[in-house]
């Protein structure tokens, strides 16, 4: 009976752990603030197939428009470098993101920036504002895998967490809208999360490489986006 009761336990609280794995897409409680108004944005699929929160106005395409207007793309609140993510990492990771994102939207539309255009003037009519912002990145130890997920194995897999040497995933948080020049109001709203890729404990050094691919498809959705 005691050992039935151990085992029930065991599974129980494996249950409970597997309930806890990383949510596909951000939640709300991890929304920044950088955005308005975050009541309209529903699950959705991104144009290469990645979940997204997404809200587009009814009857607008993005074809109509021939300008965007990139405003500076950066932190969103500032960030606080940590021992795991430090300052050259969060630099070169806001570079990367604003130099790839600029290219993209450039790959469909004429690109203007507020440094080059006469302030209070627009570029045209059919202008798209973009606002957008890494708006979190984070670390954390990696749930446990389905074959870790029987009684026995938990001891070891609680051991190796508390001791820092669990494989950890990487989040990469971004938050943008797309805004009508003529009218102020956004067309398109996105929050997305996306994983880099695992550092193998804690003391692995978060580098742009760890997150850029989370970047690059991004990139690819601006690209393949109707």
């Amino acid at each position: 009976m005691k050992r039935s009761r151990i085992a029930v336990t065991g599974l129980l609280f494996s249950a409970l752990l597997l309930g806890g794995c990383a949510s596909q897409v951000t939640k709300p409680e991890q929304y920044s603030g950088f955005l308005k108004d975050y009541s309209r944005l529903q699950p959705a699929t991104s144009a290469t197939g990645q979940p997204v929160m997404r809200w587009m106005a009814p009857g607008v395409k993005l074809d109509n428009y021939r300008h965007v207007m990139v405003q500076s793309i950066g932190f969103y609140p500032a960030p606080t470098p940590s021992e795991q993510i430090g300052a050259p990492a969060l630099a070169d990771l806001q570079t990367y993101t604003s130099e790839q994102i600029k290219a993209a939207f450039g790959r469909r539309f004429q690109v203007h920036e507020p440094s080059t255009t006469p302030k209070g003037s627009l570029p045209g009519p059919q202008t798209l504002v973009l606002r957008a912002a890494i708006t979190g990145v984070d670390t954390k130890a990696e749930g446990l895998k389905p074959y870790e997920v029987i009684p026995i194995a938990l001891v070891t897999a609680a051991a190796t967490t508390a001791a820092g040497a669990r494989d950890r995933t990487t989040e990469l948080f971004v938050e943008a809208e797309l805004i009508d020049a003529s009218t102020g109001q956004p067309v398109l709203q996105v929050v997305r999360k996306g994983y880099g890729k695992e550092l193998e404990n804690k003391e692995e050094q978060v580098t742009l490489n760890t997150l850029k691919v989370v970047i690059d498809g991004i990139v690819r959705d601006i690209e393949k986006f109707e």
